[in-house]
């Protein structure tokens, strides 16, 4: 080996030589040392544990949560691993040694879309025995649901049955979940440094949540609406608006499938009542703050709380209210709470609360999520909506979705935010497509359509559509025909149900085409649903069960498996609401 030196006319003073001197010589005994004495197996790096964190989610917020896990989990060593819950048998699952499951609840109590078959397996008195799997749980949920965090205490208490280890305990989060699951995520991993022997140190907090730019719900951005348009006839039972929202320099970028958040404003009116019921006005401060911001744009004066239900009734006094929340029947409160809101059930019995104590016991005023009605390809710059306006009278008052009326009535900006849906996206260009979307439903399959259109894509598209009456709630009719017209559109069934003595619906179109549907799924077609949850998917899902099974010639058993595998292979996808 060369040894390095200082040539004699080098520019350098004699403290400058004497310094590189030394560090040249010290240099060169470290680089000596190392070619005699090659590093042992002990200095080389031990191998990463591997950690699979798992996710259930109807809307993204479970999979945000999972990646920012896998970023801390990373940070401290560990070699891991992503994915939805429906991307893992039961048999593989078995086998794993390290697992965080984080998932959401869908509607009361139901599995998210992508945890559903992991359930059933799970569940499943076949399932093997886990006492080689450690886990931990993190639930999301809303506690307005009788169901809070359903789906994650269901899992916790089925791995526990099956002999996995608890490595922590699971954490149920509210709507305002972030803080709770990035606790939870530091915590766990911590936990597992220690119980895997990875790199990192558990007395130093992994970082716990990543950064992710752009706008989210704790900072929206503020987008101006240029366009509110009514789509449906004057004379429908309905009042269906198209929202344009204007990105401007936002740098929010979208693609067909996504859903926009929108921060609502509650209605003043109710706001003045509200404040008139205590004798106040809405500028009466409230720890500092106007009650009319309060009750305005913080808190949800709409659905009552179930803290302010339970308090309410304690004092009221009032046997129907007791009985309908204290018998225990979900379907009795559902009918009773029908049309009424948070002044409605101040006016029976409310006026022994204080102002301070109303206050406390009111959740936080969250966003609605609305399926994009655009595609980023034809429209850049801006973000389409179709959203129903909700409005009601009852008991000498005007009531309306909080949200829908904001938009319809009193917005011309608001505060917005992207959902990223990654598991609903149009497929591959040359692969049919079956939409069925009534209503409002057919949303995100015009956003679909316009990304095919821009595209030049080659695949078929076949659209289910339906509401009332063709002559009033016909929405999107100009741009439907001049897609059949033009071709985009292969097939287009519309189905309204009030335009003959028997009611007809996009599931009646369904069956009426089975054979034709059966073959497309046979060609490789994807097929999607949107819309509402509670009635129209699950006749919707009835229907294409008893289509694959008689065209295809297949018992129940064997139809439910065709089902469950257009499922695994992310070919039947829902947005459901």
């Amino acid at each position: 080996m060369k040894i390095a030196y200082i040539p004699q006319d080098a520019p350098f003073n004699e403290d400058q030589r004497a310094w590189l001197s030394g560090f040249l010589a010290g240099l060169h005994s470290r680089l000596a040392m190392n070619v005699a004495t090659p590093p042992s197996t002990a200095d080389q790096a031990a191998p990463r544990p591997a950690l699979r964190i798992l996710y259930g989610t109807q809307t993204g917020n479970a999979e945000a949560v999972a990646g920012d896990a896998a970023a801390a989990a990373k940070g401290q060593g560990f070699d891991v691993t992503v994915s939805g819950l429906d991307e893992i048998a039961l048999e593989q699952f078995a086998g794993l040694r390290y697992v965080l499951i984080i998932t959401s609840t869908y509607g009361e109590g139901e599995m998210p879309d992508n945890a559903e078959l992991f359930w059933e397996a799970l569940s499943s008195t076949q399932a093997p025995r886990l006492e080689g799997v450690s886990y931990g749980v993190l639930a999301l949920g809303d506690t307005s649901y009788d169901g809070f965090c359903q789906a994650g205490k269901l899992i916790d208490t089925r791995l526990e049955q099956l002999g996995a280890s608890r490595v922590v305990g699971r954490a149920d989060c509210d709507v305002d979940y972030e803080q709770q699951a990035a606790d939870w995520v530091q915590g766990t991993i911590g936990s597992l440094v220690t119980l895997a022997g990875a790199s990192g140190s558990p007395g130093t907090p992994p970082p716990s949540t990543v950064a992710r730019s752009g706008w989210t719900r704790k900072n929206p951005f503020l987008a101006e609406l240029p366009v509110n348009r009514l789509l449906s006839a004057t004379n429908s039972a309905k009042e269906i608006r198209h929202y344009e929202f204007a990105l401007a320099d936002s740098g929010i970028t979208y693609e067909a499938g996504d859903a926009l958040a929108v921060v609502p404003q509650n209605d003043p009116a109710l706001v003045e009542a509200i404040a008139a019921h205590f004798r106040v006005s809405s500028g009466t401060l409230v720890d500092g703050t106007p009650l009319g911001e309060l009750l305005g744009h913080r808190y949800e004066i709409r659905t009552p709380s179930k803290d302010l239900l339970s308090e309410i009734e304690s004092r009221a006094e009032n046997e129907e209210f007791s009985h309908a929340l204290r018998g225990g029947v979900k379907e009795v409160l559902e009918r009773w709470l029908y049309g009424k809101d948070v002044l409605d059930v101040l006016r029976i019995g409310g006026d022994a609360l204080s102002l301070e104590e109303f206050i406390g016991l009111l959740k936080p005023l969250q966003h609605r999520a609305y399926s994009i009605s655009s595609s980023s390809l034809a429209h850049p710059d801006r973000i389409h909506l179709t959203v129903a306006s909700v409005r009601h009278h009852n008991t000498g008052r005007d009531r309306g979705g909080v949200c829908s009326t904001f938009l319809a009535d009193r917005c011309d900006r608001a505060r917005i935010f992207l959902q990223p849906n990654k598991s609903f996206r149009v497929p591959a260009d040359d692969v049919p497509m079956i939409m069925v979307g009534p209503g409002t439903g057919v949303a995100p399959f015009r956003a679909f359509l316009q990304e095919r259109e821009q595209r030049g894509a080659g695949g078929r598209n076949w659209l289910f559509f339906g509401d009332q009456h063709r002559e009033h709630d016909y929405i999107y009719a100009e741009e439907l025909a001049a897609w059949e017209q033009s071709g985009l559109l292969s097939r287009l069934d519309l189905a309204f149900s009030r335009d003959q003595s028997a009611k007809i619906y996009v599931q009646n179109r369904m069956r009426d085409n089975g054979k034709e549907l059966f073959a497309w799924l046979q060609d490789g077609g994807h097929f999607y649903v949107c819309g509402d949850a509670a009635r129209m998917a699950k006749d919707v899902d009835s229907a294409l069960h008893d289509i694959v099974g008689e065209h295809g010639g297949l018992g129940v058993d064997e139809a439910t498996e065709y089902v469950n595998t257009l499922k695994r292979e992310k070919r039947y996808v829902r947005d459901v609401y």
